[in-house]
Formats: C-alpha cells, structure tokens, sequence
C-alpha cells in the first residue's frame, strides 16, 4: 500500500491528463521503480474496526449538525421568534413540539391543553399550562411568512425524525466505540479534555506508535507540521500547516486542543501565553494542538497516564 499522495504527485510530471487503469498501474509502478515511496498498511483488526467505527460517528455527527442548521434556517423562515422559546432548539422538550407542531399556524391550531400535554411528557411537567400560553401567545404575534400548503412545516417535521435517529446511532457507535476502546492499553483519556471517544479516535488514527520515531513524525503524519518557504537568503517566516497528513487525526487534535486549554492548566497557562503575544486564537490553538502532539506521543509510547508523567 502506499501513500496516494506520491502517486498523484508523479501524475503532474505528465504534459496529457490520463485517468484510466492502465495509466495508474504505470505510475504506481513508476513510483516503486524510483524507490522514494512512504509504505502502509492494514492495522490490525481491532484498531481497524476501531478506527471505522469512529469514521462513521464522526460522518454521522456531521450529519446531525447539517439537519440541525437546516431546521434553524426554515425556523427563520416561517416561525422566527422560536428560539426565545426554549434554551435549547433541539432539547427534548422543544424537539417534542417541532415534531409535533412546527410552524405559528399548527400550534395555534392546539387549545393550551393539548399544547400542555405535548410539554408535560419531556419536559417531565416541568413545563405545562403557563409554557404553553406563552407560546401560544409568542406564535400568535410572529411575523414569519406563511406559506398555503404548509410545507415548511413538513420539511422541520422530517429532519427532525431525521435528526432523533441519527442521534440515536451516534449513541450506539458511541457504546460501541468505548467497548472497543477498552480492550487497548491507551492512556489517552487521561489528558485533561479528553475524553473516551476523542481518545479512541485519536489512537485508530494513530494506530501503533511505534510506526513514528518521533514527535515530530506523528505531527507531520496530522498534517500539523509548518510548511517550509526558502529560496537562495529569502526564508519565509510564516508558515502554515501543511496538512497533508491525515484529515481525521488533525481534526481529532483540533477538537482536543480546544478542550484541553479549558481543564489543563499547563496547556491552558501555554495558551494564554501565546494569546498574550498578540496571537490569534487559532493561531494560539494551533501552537496548543503541536504541543499536545508531543504529549500524546509520549503518553503512548511510554504507555504511562498523563499525570504521572507530570509527576516523574
């Protein structure tokens, strides 16, 4: 297996863009022939499954998050006052009422008593007559537009079904994912902002540590590495990520970084530092996402928590 990366760059020597079988078996062929090639392969099966059951989570959760922003846009639409409604568009209670009535019109269509009996359930009676006057009146002074044959009203009703299974999966790719998780010697959740499935995430995509020598060979397989400008005395003195490695591990770091700057205080003073020097806050987190590179390398390949790290 080797990397599609280097195959595709030997692609651009060519002056004709040809794309069929036989053209790709010679340039797979040409990249083994100048032996500058980056070998891979299968993970072993546990980490495999690992790792594709958090690809599919993470596909899944992207999911969710594209229904969700459609039903907040059809919501400005048709009943834009909505979100003074209930803290959480998409808390049980308020996902109860959007399946049930959507759009000004269908819950003036309710006496307060049905409207109550659809609040008491999730809510678990913590809302009930006075919620649903209170909506009745909010819907009863909207000023979204209002369409005959109702069709915003079925599009919210249907992402929303929508939006309960995927919710549904994601809890179930999520127990999965623990299980599996489990049976790995890892110490990665015991980062501070960590968790079990952002620390089985990062571990499918990392695979065995033991692969890179150092930390430096993990960041550059995240695609976090600075990328290199120099010509003759000209060197270029802002670099970006390169991001040419994994887009799964990186963003799996990303998502770790923001979280870390909250609850570990090293990487939290390290961060404020760099803010501290004029920097951006994603460019703060991106020097935070390198350091917690080096962090996860060592926490893996000494297969010691994180804590106890610090305290050696």
């Amino acid at each position: 297996m080797l990397n599609p990366i280097q195959s595709n760059a030997l692609r651009g020597m060519y002056i004709r863009q040809v794309k069929n079988d036989e053209h790709d078996s010679f340039i797979i062929a040409e990249v083994i022939r100048f032996g500058r090639y980056t070998e891979g392969g299968l993970p072993p099966s546990e980490m495999y499954e690992l790792r594709e059951l958090c690809r599919a989570r993470s596909f899944v959760v992207d999911m969710t998050a594209d229904l969700k922003r459609k039903v907040i846009s059809l919501l400005d639409q048709v009943f834009p006052e909505y979100e003074t409604v209930f803290s959480n568009i998409f808390g049980l209670t308020s996902s109860e009422l959007l399946l049930n009535c959507s759009t000004p019109d269908e819950i003036l269509a309710l006496n307060t008593e049905q409207l109550a009996g659809i609040l008491e359930v999730p809510s678990r009676k913590r809302f009930s007559t006075p919620k649903a006057e209170e909506i009745k009146e909010i819907a009863s002074n909207s000023f979204g537009i209002v369409l005959e044959h109702g069709s915003m009203g079925l599009l919210i009703k249907q992402y929303m079904e929508h939006i309960r299974y995927t919710e549904k999966q994601i809890s179930e790719l999520e127990e999965k994912i623990t299980e599996l998780y489990s049976q790995f010697d890892a110490q990665l959740a015991s980062i501070p902002g960590i968790g079990t499935i952002l620390a089985a995430t990062i571990l499918s995509e990392i695979g065995d540590i033991s692969r890179f020598s150092s930390a430096s060979k993990l960041a550059a397989f995240a695609g976090i590495d600075p990328t290199v400008r120099q010509s003759g005395e000209f060197s270029a003195t802002h670099n970006h990520m390169s991001k040419r490695g994994s887009p799964y591990l990186r963003r799996a770091l990303w998502q770790a970084s923001v979280s870390v700057v909250k609850h570990d205080p090293a990487l939290k003073a390290f961060f404020e530092k760099k803010r501290a020097e004029g920097k951006p806050y994603m460019n703060a987190i991106g020097h935070v996402t390198r350091k917690l590179t080096n962090i996860i390398f060592a926490v893996l390949r000494d297969k010691k928590p994180y804590y106890c790290r610090i305290n050696s």
